[in-house]
Protein backbone atom coordinates (compact mmCIF):
# COMPACT_ATOMS: atom_id res chain seq x y z
CA UNK A 1 0.00 0.00 0.00
CA UNK A 2 1.44 3.38 -1.04
CA UNK A 3 2.25 5.68 1.86
CA UNK A 4 0.69 9.10 2.23
CA UNK A 5 1.95 12.39 0.88
CA UNK A 6 5.66 12.49 0.16
CA UNK A 7 7.47 15.78 0.45
CA UNK A 8 7.47 17.58 -2.95
CA UNK A 9 11.25 17.33 -3.10
CA UNK A 10 10.94 13.52 -3.06
CA UNK A 11 8.69 13.31 -6.11
CA UNK A 12 11.09 12.72 -8.97
CA UNK A 13 11.53 10.17 -11.76
CA UNK A 14 13.16 7.54 -9.55
CA UNK A 15 10.42 7.91 -6.92
CA UNK A 16 7.66 7.63 -9.52
CA UNK A 17 9.27 4.61 -11.18
CA UNK A 18 9.65 2.82 -7.84
CA UNK A 19 5.99 3.37 -7.04
CA UNK A 20 4.86 2.21 -10.48
CA UNK A 21 6.88 -0.95 -9.91
CA UNK A 22 5.16 -1.38 -6.54
CA UNK A 23 1.74 -1.53 -8.23
CA UNK A 24 2.94 -3.47 -11.29
CA UNK A 25 0.97 -6.55 -10.26
CA UNK A 26 -2.27 -4.56 -10.67
CA UNK A 27 -1.46 -3.54 -14.26
CA UNK A 28 -2.07 -5.46 -17.50
CA UNK A 29 0.42 -8.03 -18.72
CA UNK A 30 2.09 -7.64 -22.11
CA UNK A 31 4.89 -8.91 -24.32
CA UNK A 32 7.61 -6.63 -25.65
CA UNK A 33 10.27 -6.54 -28.36
CA UNK A 34 13.84 -7.50 -27.53
CA UNK A 35 15.18 -4.05 -28.33
CA UNK A 36 13.97 -0.59 -29.33
CA UNK A 37 14.72 1.31 -32.54
CA UNK A 38 15.81 4.93 -32.15
CA UNK A 39 14.29 7.46 -34.58
CA UNK A 40 14.58 11.23 -34.93
CA UNK A 41 10.88 12.00 -34.54
CA UNK A 42 7.31 11.10 -35.42
CA UNK A 43 7.61 11.96 -39.09
CA UNK A 44 10.25 9.23 -39.48
CA UNK A 45 7.45 6.74 -38.80
CA UNK A 46 4.93 8.27 -41.17
CA UNK A 47 5.12 5.43 -43.71
CA UNK A 48 4.87 2.70 -41.08
CA UNK A 49 1.63 3.73 -39.37
CA UNK A 50 -1.85 4.91 -40.28
CA UNK A 51 -3.01 5.87 -36.78
CA UNK A 52 -1.02 7.80 -34.17
CA UNK A 53 -2.29 7.82 -30.59
CA UNK A 54 -0.46 10.59 -28.74
CA UNK A 55 -0.23 11.06 -25.02
CA UNK A 56 -0.61 14.72 -24.03
CA UNK A 57 1.65 15.48 -21.06
CA UNK A 58 5.26 14.77 -22.01
CA UNK A 59 4.49 14.31 -25.73
CA UNK A 60 2.50 17.36 -26.82
CA UNK A 61 3.03 19.59 -23.82
CA UNK A 62 4.63 19.91 -20.41
CA UNK A 63 2.24 21.74 -18.12
CA UNK A 64 0.70 24.56 -20.15
CA UNK A 65 3.59 24.80 -22.62
CA UNK A 66 3.76 22.88 -25.90
CA UNK A 67 6.90 20.89 -26.65
CA UNK A 68 8.83 22.80 -29.31
CA UNK A 69 8.75 20.18 -32.10
CA UNK A 70 5.29 18.80 -31.38
CA UNK A 71 2.93 21.18 -33.25
CA UNK A 72 4.87 20.89 -36.52
CA UNK A 73 5.16 17.10 -36.22
CA UNK A 74 1.45 16.68 -35.55
CA UNK A 75 0.55 19.01 -38.43
CA UNK A 76 2.79 17.03 -40.82
CA UNK A 77 1.08 13.78 -39.87
CA UNK A 78 -2.36 15.31 -40.31
CA UNK A 79 -1.44 16.78 -43.71
CA UNK A 80 -0.22 13.34 -44.78
CA UNK A 81 -3.70 11.96 -44.09
CA UNK A 82 -2.81 10.11 -40.92
CA UNK A 83 -5.38 9.76 -38.16
CA UNK A 84 -3.88 11.56 -35.18
CA UNK A 85 -5.62 11.30 -31.84
CA UNK A 86 -4.83 12.47 -28.33
CA UNK A 87 -5.06 9.63 -25.83
CA UNK A 88 -4.70 11.13 -22.39
CA UNK A 89 -5.27 10.23 -18.76
CA UNK A 90 -5.97 13.90 -18.07
CA UNK A 91 -9.56 13.58 -16.88
CA UNK A 92 -10.28 16.99 -15.41
CA UNK A 93 -11.71 18.66 -18.52
CA UNK A 94 -14.21 17.54 -21.18
CA UNK A 95 -12.98 17.22 -24.78
CA UNK A 96 -14.50 20.57 -25.81
CA UNK A 97 -12.34 22.39 -23.24
CA UNK A 98 -9.27 20.30 -24.04
CA UNK A 99 -9.66 21.25 -27.71
CA UNK A 100 -9.46 24.94 -26.75
CA UNK A 101 -6.41 24.29 -24.58
CA UNK A 102 -4.58 22.48 -27.38
CA UNK A 103 -5.56 25.19 -29.87
CA UNK A 104 -3.84 27.77 -27.66
CA UNK A 105 -0.70 25.61 -27.73
CA UNK A 106 -0.60 25.38 -31.52
CA UNK A 107 -2.48 22.13 -32.20
CA UNK A 108 -5.62 21.62 -34.27
CA UNK A 109 -7.54 18.58 -33.01
CA UNK A 110 -11.22 17.85 -33.52
CA UNK A 111 -12.94 17.28 -30.19
CA UNK A 112 -13.80 13.70 -31.19
CA UNK A 113 -10.08 13.02 -31.73
CA UNK A 114 -9.35 13.81 -28.09
CA UNK A 115 -9.95 10.63 -26.11
CA UNK A 116 -9.47 11.02 -22.38
CA UNK A 117 -9.76 8.53 -19.57
CA UNK A 118 -12.75 10.64 -18.54
CA UNK A 119 -14.51 9.43 -21.71
CA UNK A 120 -13.91 5.81 -20.80
CA UNK A 121 -15.26 6.42 -17.30
CA UNK A 122 -18.35 8.24 -18.61
CA UNK A 123 -18.97 5.42 -21.08
CA UNK A 124 -18.89 2.92 -18.24
CA UNK A 125 -21.10 5.11 -16.04
CA UNK A 126 -23.71 5.28 -18.78
CA UNK A 127 -23.98 1.48 -18.74
CA UNK A 128 -23.63 0.85 -15.03
CA UNK A 129 -26.37 0.04 -12.58
CA UNK A 130 -25.14 2.80 -10.27
CA UNK A 131 -25.59 5.48 -12.90
CA UNK A 132 -29.11 4.31 -13.69
CA UNK A 133 -30.05 4.31 -10.02
CA UNK A 134 -31.60 7.72 -9.38
CA UNK A 135 -30.75 7.39 -5.69
CA UNK A 136 -27.01 7.07 -6.40
CA UNK A 137 -24.86 10.11 -5.65
CA UNK A 138 -21.18 10.10 -6.55
CA UNK A 139 -18.60 12.12 -4.63
CA UNK A 140 -15.97 13.45 -7.01
CA UNK A 141 -12.31 14.40 -6.60
CA UNK A 142 -12.16 17.24 -9.11
CA UNK A 143 -11.04 20.78 -9.76
CA UNK A 144 -13.73 23.49 -9.75
CA UNK A 145 -14.01 23.76 -13.56
CA UNK A 146 -14.45 20.03 -14.21
CA UNK A 147 -18.06 20.33 -15.50
CA UNK A 148 -19.37 17.37 -13.53
CA UNK A 149 -22.72 17.46 -15.34
CA UNK A 150 -20.94 15.68 -18.22
CA UNK A 151 -20.59 12.57 -16.08
CA UNK A 152 -24.26 11.74 -16.76
CA UNK A 153 -24.71 10.73 -13.13
CA UNK A 154 -25.72 12.60 -9.99
CA UNK A 155 -22.46 13.88 -8.53
CA UNK A 156 -21.02 16.45 -6.18
CA UNK A 157 -17.48 17.76 -5.74
CA UNK A 158 -15.80 16.69 -2.52
CA UNK A 159 -14.33 19.29 -0.18
CA UNK A 160 -13.59 19.38 3.54
CA UNK A 161 -17.01 18.28 4.79
CA UNK A 162 -16.59 14.79 6.24
CA UNK A 163 -20.36 14.27 6.37
CA UNK A 164 -20.51 14.52 2.57
CA UNK A 165 -17.97 11.71 2.19
CA UNK A 166 -20.22 9.49 4.30
CA UNK A 167 -23.35 10.48 2.35
CA UNK A 168 -22.34 9.51 -1.19
CA UNK A 169 -22.90 6.12 -2.83
CA UNK A 170 -19.43 5.91 -4.39
CA UNK A 171 -16.42 7.95 -5.41
CA UNK A 172 -15.02 9.17 -8.73
CA UNK A 173 -11.42 10.41 -8.86
CA UNK A 174 -10.85 12.79 -11.80
CA UNK A 175 -8.23 15.37 -10.86
CA UNK A 176 -6.00 15.88 -7.83
CA UNK A 177 -4.81 19.48 -8.21
CA UNK A 178 -7.10 20.64 -5.38
CA UNK A 179 -6.85 17.45 -3.31
CA UNK A 180 -5.26 17.67 0.14
CA UNK A 181 -3.95 15.27 2.73
CA UNK A 182 -6.93 16.17 4.91
CA UNK A 183 -9.38 15.23 2.15
CA UNK A 184 -7.54 11.98 1.56
CA UNK A 185 -7.85 11.16 5.26
CA UNK A 186 -11.59 11.90 5.11
CA UNK A 187 -11.88 9.53 2.14
CA UNK A 188 -9.96 6.74 3.87
CA UNK A 189 -11.93 7.06 7.13
CA UNK A 190 -15.25 7.12 5.28
CA UNK A 191 -14.41 4.00 3.26
CA UNK A 192 -13.24 2.14 6.36
CA UNK A 193 -16.59 2.92 8.00
CA UNK A 194 -18.58 2.03 4.90
CA UNK A 195 -16.88 0.45 1.87
CA UNK A 196 -18.14 1.72 -1.51
CA UNK A 197 -16.87 1.58 -5.10
CA UNK A 198 -14.10 3.93 -6.22
CA UNK A 199 -13.90 4.73 -9.93
CA UNK A 200 -10.55 6.18 -10.97
CA UNK A 201 -10.66 8.43 -14.03
CA UNK A 202 -6.90 8.97 -14.09
CA UNK A 203 -4.67 5.98 -13.23
CA UNK A 204 -1.45 8.06 -13.39
CA UNK A 205 0.61 8.29 -10.21
CA UNK A 206 2.32 11.50 -11.37
CA UNK A 207 2.21 13.97 -14.25
CA UNK A 208 5.00 16.20 -15.59
CA UNK A 209 4.61 19.95 -15.20
CA UNK A 210 7.05 22.71 -16.10
CA UNK A 211 9.18 22.41 -12.97
CA UNK A 212 7.92 19.40 -11.02
CA UNK A 213 5.93 16.18 -11.02
CA UNK A 214 2.42 16.46 -9.59
CA UNK A 215 0.62 13.69 -7.73
CA UNK A 216 -2.36 12.36 -9.69
CA UNK A 217 -5.55 10.41 -8.79
CA UNK A 218 -3.96 7.00 -9.35
CA UNK A 219 -1.55 7.68 -6.49
CA UNK A 220 -4.38 8.39 -4.07
CA UNK A 221 -6.46 5.50 -5.37
CA UNK A 222 -3.79 2.91 -4.65
CA UNK A 223 -3.67 4.08 -1.03
CA UNK A 224 -7.19 2.64 -0.75
CA UNK A 225 -6.34 -0.82 -2.06
CA UNK A 226 -6.01 -2.50 1.32
CA UNK A 227 -9.30 -1.26 2.75
CA UNK A 228 -11.54 -4.31 3.03
CA UNK A 229 -14.37 -4.60 0.49
CA UNK A 230 -13.41 -1.42 -1.40
CA UNK A 231 -13.48 -2.11 -5.14
CA UNK A 232 -11.22 0.02 -7.34
CA UNK A 233 -12.10 0.46 -11.02
CA UNK A 234 -9.53 2.12 -13.29
CA UNK A 235 -10.23 3.94 -16.56
CA UNK A 236 -7.41 5.06 -18.83
CA UNK A 237 -3.94 3.90 -19.78
CA UNK A 238 -2.63 1.25 -19.31
CA UNK A 239 -6.06 -0.40 -19.18
CA UNK A 240 -7.86 -1.68 -22.26
CA UNK A 241 -11.01 0.44 -21.85
CA UNK A 242 -9.43 3.64 -23.23
CA UNK A 243 -7.76 1.83 -26.15
CA UNK A 244 -11.05 0.14 -27.04
CA UNK A 245 -12.73 3.55 -27.07
CA UNK A 246 -10.00 5.10 -29.23
CA UNK A 247 -10.05 2.23 -31.71
CA UNK A 248 -13.79 2.18 -32.30
CA UNK A 249 -14.27 2.43 -36.05
CA UNK A 250 -10.69 1.34 -36.73
CA UNK A 251 -11.47 -2.36 -37.08
CA UNK A 252 -10.14 -2.34 -40.67
CA UNK A 253 -6.77 -0.98 -39.53
CA UNK A 254 -4.31 -3.73 -38.55
CA UNK A 255 -3.03 -3.22 -35.03
CA UNK A 256 0.57 -3.20 -36.21
CA UNK A 257 -0.33 -0.01 -38.14
CA UNK A 258 -1.38 1.80 -34.94
CA UNK A 259 1.25 3.54 -32.80
CA UNK A 260 0.93 4.65 -29.17
CA UNK A 261 3.36 7.47 -28.34
CA UNK A 262 3.97 8.37 -24.70
CA UNK A 263 6.49 9.42 -22.08
CA UNK A 264 5.73 6.82 -19.39
CA UNK A 265 6.65 3.13 -19.42
CA UNK A 266 3.96 1.82 -17.07
CA UNK A 267 1.00 3.61 -18.69
CA UNK A 268 1.63 4.50 -22.35
CA UNK A 269 4.07 1.78 -23.36
CA UNK A 270 2.69 -1.04 -21.21
CA UNK A 271 -0.88 -0.14 -22.18
CA UNK A 272 -0.16 -0.01 -25.89
CA UNK A 273 1.76 -3.30 -25.82
CA UNK A 274 -0.98 -5.00 -23.81
CA UNK A 275 -3.53 -3.90 -26.42
CA UNK A 276 -1.39 -5.32 -29.20
CA UNK A 277 -0.31 -2.08 -30.91
CA UNK A 278 3.16 -0.65 -31.48
CA UNK A 279 4.69 1.84 -29.05
CA UNK A 280 7.12 4.75 -29.03
CA UNK A 281 8.68 6.37 -25.95
CA UNK A 282 9.56 10.06 -25.76
CA UNK A 283 12.71 10.32 -23.62
CA UNK A 284 13.57 14.03 -23.71
CA UNK A 285 10.40 15.38 -22.13
CA UNK A 286 7.99 14.29 -19.45
CA UNK A 287 8.78 11.63 -16.88
CA UNK A 288 12.21 10.59 -18.19
CA UNK A 289 13.53 14.03 -19.20
CA UNK A 290 17.26 14.36 -18.40
CA UNK A 291 17.40 10.69 -17.35
CA UNK A 292 19.29 7.67 -18.65
CA UNK A 293 16.35 5.56 -19.77
CA UNK A 294 18.27 2.26 -20.02
CA UNK A 295 18.20 1.25 -16.32
CA UNK A 296 14.45 1.90 -16.14
CA UNK A 297 13.75 -0.28 -19.17
CA UNK A 298 16.05 -3.02 -17.90
CA UNK A 299 14.53 -3.10 -14.42
CA UNK A 300 10.90 -2.98 -15.58
CA UNK A 301 11.24 -5.13 -18.68
CA UNK A 302 8.90 -2.68 -20.45
CA UNK A 303 10.51 -2.18 -23.87
CA UNK A 304 9.05 0.22 -26.45
CA UNK A 305 9.24 -0.57 -30.16
CA UNK A 306 10.70 2.88 -30.84
CA UNK A 307 12.36 5.65 -28.88
CA UNK A 308 12.89 9.30 -29.73
CA UNK A 309 14.09 12.31 -27.77
CA UNK A 310 11.34 14.62 -29.06
CA UNK A 311 8.24 14.18 -31.19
Amino acid sequence: MIKTYPHPSEINTAWAFEHYQTIRHTLPKASFPQTSQWVEGLTDLMDDFDVFLLDAFGVLNVGQTSIKTAPAAVSALQLAGKKVMVLTNGASLPASESKKKFKCMGFDFDADHIIASRNALCNALAHSFGAQNTNALWGVMARPDSQLHELLAASIALGDDGALFDKVSGFILLGASYWTQHRQQLLVRSLIKKPRPVWVGNPDLVAPNEHHLSLEPGYFAHQLSQINEVSLHFFGKPFANIFQLACQGLEATPRHRILMVGDTLHTDILGGAAYGIKTALITGHGLFAKQNITPYITQSGIVPDYMMVSP
